[in-house]
């Protein structure tokens, strides 16, 4: 049976601890190879549910979720014994749905908005690979995803405004 973090924690542990469950992504952070790219596939039905509301649900839910999970992944962080363990995708949640937040939606505006957040999130470039390395804690795993998300946005924003992609 495959141990999990420092502390050698099962995959059932992680499951059956709210925290944990929610800090891996409901599981999507346990794959073997790309955990990130996981967490963000579950943040995609996510992300559907969130749109079908207005724009001020989606934006408190947002800002809920990036707020919530500076204590969920630092808390994750603490219970694994390591700081930003691959297997923690609340980050990934909380940041593709930032890349998605100003954006209308369309289904090239979910598959583009993905690609880029998760293009952000693996490059980092300045000043998120900084922030990765320097903060620590649930706010440093989240912060980094947080400006990779802004990054992608912003980008898609602009695709979008230059080739109308909607």
């Amino acid at each position: 049976m495959r141990k999990i973090g420092k502390n050698q924690l099962t995959a059932r542990e992680i499951l059956l601890d709210p925290i944990l469950c929610l800090a891996f992504g409901f599981g999507s952070g346990l794959a073997k190879k790309a955990p990130g790219t996981c967490g963000t596939l579950i943040a995609v039905p996510i992300y559907l549910a969130l749109v079908q509301a207005d724009s001020m649900v989606y934006s408190v839910m947002t800002i809920v979720c990036s707020i919530v999970g500076i204590w969920i992944c630092g808390i994750a962080a603490d219970k694994l014994g390591e700081h930003d363990f691959g297997g923690i995708v609340w980050d990934e949640i909380a940041g593709y749905l930032i890349t998605m937040w100003f954006v209308a939606f369309s289904w090239q505006n979910v598959v583009i908005g993905f690609i880029l957040f998760r293009v952000f999130d693996i490059v980092k470039p300045w000043p998120i690979r900084w922030i990765d390395k320097k903060i620590s804690g649930g706010f440093g795993i989240m912060f980094d995803d947080v400006i990779a998300g802004l990054f992608a946005g912003g980008i898609l924003l602009a695709i979008n405004s230059v080739f109308l992609v909607v």
